[in-house]
């Protein structure tokens, strides 16, 4: 079953639980912080964009989770197969980085106002999104600097409106935009970066009221294959999807709805998680068969006991097929994307 959102209006009801359930192609719902019914500590806001491209990715995030707020910046370097990663928290920030209650308007800001410079800032500027970010003492003292300007806006995106079964004040409004395009720099120290007409955008825009402990998996890439646009969203484990999977094709900028995909990561023989082994990807309808190998991992771990995150992030190369909606079939060979296994008690 895959349910359509196509009413707009409030995402929430009077008592703070969804109006109703499913996916739609663009934020039919209404969200407002002002509506929630939850305990403030279990609000959760965040925009997270990816930038990239084959050579080179800039993932950054802004977010506030009531009881602390995360400014990240990461450089994804695909020839090396290394990343670098620094996140700053600050805590009990309660709603206080003001986030837009949309993606279409409303702009996101952090400056933490020291000689230690830390400023970030995502904008609307004339139909398009401008990324800018100054990180002072990124790596090896140096400053991280990014410039990006995200065009060309898909005309569908994934959204999803999803409960979770123990709490009926509990809910995820999720929005994935594939396939921004995206002209700009970034630089480290005396190394400057351009980004290239083949580099593409994500936004994961995200805001809800979280169970306390959950683990989700989430995929995306996107890029141009014989002359179209491609690119893909997977995922489960953001609660109860029996109404919608937000499982999607997208193809010159229209969204092909998929059932539900299963991520197998192989294991270690002590029963770990072997994340840079080769996985692969099923589909319950037969849909969107790949394999992945994996070249290079983003992964953090905070763990203080009442609060741990364990994110696994995985780079690599996707090969096999896609079928769209109207059954024609999308080889896919060498597409570099990711899968991610994200493990939280927040």
């Amino acid at each position: 079953m895959q349910k359509e959102l196509t009413n707009k209006g409030p995402l929430l009801k009077e008592d703070g639980s969804l109006v109703e359930a499913g996916f739609a192609r663009s934020l039919v719902k209404d969200y407002s912080r002002k509506a929630i019914k939850a305990r403030k500590t279990r609000i959760k806001e965040w925009d997270y964009y990816l930038i990239y491209n084959d050579e080179y990715g800039i993932a950054l995030t802004l977010d506030d989770n009531s009881y602390m707020g995360l400014v990240s910046v990461s450089i994804l370097d695909f020839k090396n197969k290394r990343e670098k990663t620094l996140s700053l928290m600050q805590w009990l920030t309660f709603g206080k980085r003001n986030f837009p209650s949309s993606s279409v308007s409303g702009d996101v800001s952090y400056d933490n106002k020291s000689k230690n410079r830390v400023q970030m800032s995502f904008v609307h500027v004339e139909g398009a999104r401008k990324l800018t970010v100054i990180m002072d003492n990124f790596h090896n003292k140096e400053t991280f600097e990014c410039e990006l300007l995200l065009t060309d806006e898909p005309r569908d995106s994934m959204v999803i409106a999803t409960p979770f079964p123990k709490n009926k004040k509990a809910f995820y409004y999720n929005q994935k935009i594939v396939g921004f395009k995206v002209s700009g720099f970034f630089k480290l120290g005396d190394f400057r970066y351009d980004f290239d007409e083949s580099t593409r955008g994500i936004l994961d825009w995200g805001r809800g009221v979280w169970t306390y402990k959950n683990t989700w998996y989430w995929g995306a890439g996107t890029r141009m294959v014989d002359g179209h646009e491609v690119g893909f969203n997977i995922g489960y484990g953001f609660g109860d999807t029996s109404a919608a999977s937000e499982n999607v094709i997208f193809y010159d900028g229209k969204l092909h709805k998929l059932e539900e995909i299963k991520f197998n990561i192989p294991m270690t023989k002590n029963g770990k998680y072997d994340y840079l082994s080769p996985w692969t990807f099923t589909s319950s309808d037969g849909r969107f068969e790949m394999e992945f190998t994996p070249i290079l991992n983003r992964a953090s771990k905070t763990d203080v006991g009442i609060i741990c995150s364990d994110q696994n992030q995985i780079f690599g190369y996707f090969n096999g097929y896609m079928i769209l909606d109207d059954g024609q079939k999308i080889e896919i060979k060498n597409f570099l994307a990711f899968a991610e296994r994200v493990f939280n008690k927040w």
